[in-house]
């Protein structure tokens, strides 16, 4: 953990599923002390990119001191990975004014009963421009990206808040999958990382060592084990793309029929 003027240093690490599409970060107590924070208080992270999120102490069984846990959305708002470095501060939020919501993945209809219902559920969250959110509805988690809000800064939305949810996507329609989406398979995740994700984010490590990365790996299980959706993880995490082939797709018992 180090210290530089009020902002603290510290390594993004994965959140538990509790917390995950609530904007909470948890860190241990006596980082909370450094930034002068409480539980409920909200800071700011500063990555590639600048977002928000909640403060929360971590629990007991996940022990690190320079430890920030978030979730995948999160680390995609401040534009880190897990085991990225990232500076947190304090911050308070301005009560805002207007805010303007553009749906991510596919267009939506838009009353105002609906435009309430989301509004509701935002209340007391720290919002920044540009960030995406996630807001459940009937059991479905429905994601937003945060188009415009005034004033600038980080706001959170008030009984005065003028809400504005626009009807059609927007044009980034990337889906971002996260480790947290990968039920158990722990084992197996951290070996993928050290395998594919460290030499695509530090490929430097490697050419200081005069090591090759390796160029293929083989995933073999029954049907729905989870190695397509280990896949797209390390892809997204890592910003790469994906492309899924199927075999039937290639490949065929007659001409013609690929």
């Amino acid at each position: 953990m180090v210290r530089k003027d009020e902002l603290l240093q510290m390594r993004v690490g994965e959140a538990k599923q509790r917390d995950v599409g609530k904007r909470r970060a948890r860190v241990e107590p006596e980082a909370m002390q450094f930034l002068k924070v409480e539980a409920g208080d909200m800071i700011e992270i500063i990555g590639k990119r600048s977002s928000c999120a909640i403060v929360w102490p971590a629990d007991d069984d996940n022990k690190a001191p320079d430890m920030i846990r978030i979730d995948g959305q999160t680390r995609k708002n401040v534009g880190v990975g897990i085991n990225d470095l990232v500076n947190v501060r304090k911050v308070l939020a301005k009560p805002a004014k207007s805010v303007v919501l553009m749906p991510v993945n596919g267009n939506v209809t838009v009353d105002k009963e609906f435009t309430d219902f989301v509004k509701n559920r935002l209340k007391g969250l720290p919002l920044s421009e540009g960030d995406e959110i996630s807001v459940m509805i009937l059991g479905n988690s429905m994601d937003f990206k945060i188009h415009k809000i005034s004033p600038k800064g980080v706001v959170k939305i008030e009984r005065a808040t003028s809400l504005t949810i626009l009807t059609e996507t927007s044009t980034d329609k990337k889906i971002r999958v996260t480790y947290e989406e990968i039920g158990g398979l722990k084992t197996q995740t951290k070996r993928m990382r050290e395998i594919v994700e460290l030499p695509l984010k530090h490929p430097e490590v490697f050419n200081r060592l005069n090591i090759e990365p390796h160029s293929g790996i083989l995933l073999y299980g029954p049907p729905g084990c989870g190695k397509t959706l280990i896949a797209k993880v390390l892809a997204s995490e890592s910003e790469a793309n994906f492309y899924s082939i199927n075999g039937p797709e290639i490949m065929n018992k007659y001409y013609g029929e690929t």
